[in-house]
């Protein structure tokens, strides 16, 4: 029977002693690891207070004007709040450690809010698109003035909001609440454009043909970003990583007879996991080999939580057999 040996290195230390109680592996280091999503989970924060102060105001003076593209642009507002606070929840969810129900803690709460935000989009460019096709056979009067005025505070309003999560954490999550923003930043763009052109010229159908041009943007950002969410639920292999290159690599350290088992996946934005099965000459070499394979993974491919797990063949002579083999 072939020897196994199964090896959990996560770049640090861990204490086997059992007299003491036992503690879930690994968990210090995903708590220092998530504390990192603090300032996320803040910058969320005011992009929430911001949105949320800005959007009553949108709402009432999008009904009173009678504008697709400022109600557009409300509705944009009002799911942003949504979206953000659901964006924040879910940040201060990723910092809580692991427990003996979740092992690896609740980091998957912002790959599950980036899905709901995105799929929240959808439903809206829906709302948006069939909308403005019933504004174009039932046009309506549209007060431009007002138009012009709520949609350039407003476009102020995102523009600041947008700034302060890009300059923020980058994570799935606070991904999927920049699009609603920038989202709302176009649609106050289109409504700013769209009351110049009622003002100037009386054209009314521009306004929800500017809305039409929203929502297709906007929808191209939203399918991409829901492609990438379904791919990291569905333990996709990360779209940075080559997996035939990370075999190669582990193939070629000194030592190793075959790779194979071999899976790479997402836990969290910026946290990647590894495992595979080693074919080895001798257990013996495995600690060195151990030490190698985790720094060249983590240095060429960024992959620190890896499991391998060696495999020692037992030595036997070959011998000669019938083929095909006659049955026993």
């Amino acid at each position: 029977m072939p020897a196994h040996k199964h090896t959990h290195d996560h770049d640090h230390g861990h204490d086997h002693d059992p007299d003491q109680n036992l503690s879930l592996e690994n968990g210090e280091d995903q708590v220092r690891h998530h504390l990192g999503h603090d300032s996320s989970s803040k910058t969320l924060l005011i992009a929430l207070l911001l949105t949320l102060g800005f959007a009553g105001v949108e709402v009432v003076a999008g009904i009173w004007s009678g504008s697709l593209a400022l109600l557009s642009d409300a509705a944009h507002m009002v799911t942003d709040a949504t979206s953000l606070g659901l964006a924040a929840t879910a940040a201060w969810l990723a910092r809580r450690p692991p427990s003996l129900q979740h092992s690896y803690g609740l980091v998957r709460a912002e790959v599950l809010a980036a899905l709901i935000n995105s799929l929240a989009m959808l439903v809206l460019i829906a709302f948006i698109v069939y909308e403005a096709l019933e504004r174009f056979s039932t046009p309506q009067p549209i007060a431009g003035g007002t138009v012009v005025v709520v949609a350039v505070i407003g476009l102020i309003v995102n523009l600041i909001v947008a700034w302060t999560l890009h300059h923020g954490v980058h994570t799935l999550n606070s991904r999927a609440a920049l699009l609603h923003v920038l989202g709302d930043a176009l649609g106050s763009v289109a409504a700013i454009t769209a009351g110049i052109v009622i003002l100037a010229t009386g054209w009314t159908p521009i306004d929800p043909l500017l809305s039409l041009f929203v929502a297709l943007l906007i929808s191209i950002s939203a399918l991409r970003l829901l492609r990438e969410v379904v791919h990291v639920l569905m333990e996709g292999v990360p779209l940075n990583i080559k997996l035939e290159a990370v075999g190669h690599d582990l193939a070629a350290l000194p030592g190793v007879l075959r790779v194979h088992d071999l899976h790479v996946w997402t836990l969290s934005t910026g946290t990647l996991a590894l495992s595979a099965h080693l074919e080895i000459r001798s257990l013996s070499d495995w600690p060195n080999l151990l030490e190698s394979a985790r720094q060249t993974l983590a240095s060429r491919h960024g992959i620190r939580h890896v499991t391998l797990q060696p495999e020692a063949l037992a030595a036997a002579p070959m011998v000669r057999a019938p083929y095909p083999p006659r049955p026993i």
